[in-house]
């Protein structure tokens, strides 16, 4: 499922064309979190598929070396030294690695990705454009129908409860320059672990208090991100949507997966794939299916 160079290079020429002036591909810094044990498992299918349309403007976040893989990714792979675990210590290590060496970069805008999200590069910056990065933006989705509250434990011993809303990193989020510098002073020099272990909250979840909580800028839901976190099978036109997962319900063992129609030039080996990745970027870029 090896896709040449010479197709990469027209994906990214038929991205470029299709992208509003405003806006370019290359003002996007996308960051994959991953770890070392799913390197082969849940990246290869990324790397073959999504990966070969924002190559230069996609870095991997994981907790191992793998000259192999970074030889693949073109040196985009950064051994954080987070732990390998999926705590919230390596959880906010990752995520503050993430922030800071997109702060490094002249990048417009920072959207994260997890390692199980097929990332839709045009439809991504399409929607982007609709935004500037001058002003603060949260963009993303919530996977809880109501906002979290909880005792605030950065003002303790006073009892003060908040409430506010997260974007669920399983479907991704996006931060404006703009609104990542406001938010340096709870990143830099470990900054961030120290809050997420202060409020004992998750990376994503950290975002959100930051965002909401202390810098008062609501999240701006955007529904074309998408978790596993949702019967993926409703999704009915890829094409417009930013991301898509995949998963398995525990309870009765099955897939939860987009379901598209495959028509004739998608072949039975892409469909049955358990990602749906192959598929869904076979029907994005047709060009892609002979060589998947």
């Amino acid at each position: 499922m090896e896709i040449s160079l010479v197709l990469s290079v027209l994906f990214i020429a038929q991205l470029s064309s299709a992208y509003p002036v405003s806006l370019r591909l290359e003002d996007v810094f996308i960051s994959v979190k991953t770890s070392g044990k799913f390197h082969k498992t849940r990246l290869t299918p990324i790397l073959e598929t999504w990966f070969q349309t924002a190559p230069e403007q996609t870095w991997f976040f994981t907790d191992s070396e793998d000259p192999e893989l970074n030889l693949r990714t073109g040196g985009h792979l950064i051994n954080t030294g987070c732990p390998a675990d999926h705590s919230r210590t390596a959880l906010s290590c990752k995520m503050e690695a993430e922030l800071t060496e997109f702060l490094k970069s002249e990048k417009s805008w920072f959207c994260h990705v997890d390692d199980d999200n097929y990332l839709n590069a045009r439809s991504l910056v399409k929607i982007l454009a609709k935004y500037t990065p001058e002003k603060d933006w949260y963009l993303g989705k919530v996977s809880i129908p109501q906002p979290l509250e909880i005792l605030d434990r950065l003002v303790l011993p006073t009892q003060r409860k908040v409430r506010f809303w997260f974007a669920t990193g399983g479907a991704g989020f996006c931060l404006s320059r703009s609104m990542a510098e406001k938010m340096r002073p709870w990143i830099d020099n470990g900054q961030f672990q120290k809050l997420a272990d202060e409020i004992r909250l998750p990376d994503d979840v950290t975002v959100g208090y930051i965002s909401e909580v202390l810098l008062q800028v609501p999240l701006e839901q955007v529904p074309q991100f998408h978790s596993h976190l949702e019967p993926l099978r409703l999704v009915s036109h890829p094409e417009t949507e930013i991301t898509l997962s995949y998963s398995q319900y525990e309870d009765s063992g099955e897939m939860n997966l987009v379901e598209l129609d495959g028509g004739n030039d998608i072949k039975e080996n892409i469909l049955n794939d358990e990602t749906m990745f192959y598929a869904v970027h076979c029907k994005l870029y047709p060009g892609s299916c002979s060589t998947l």
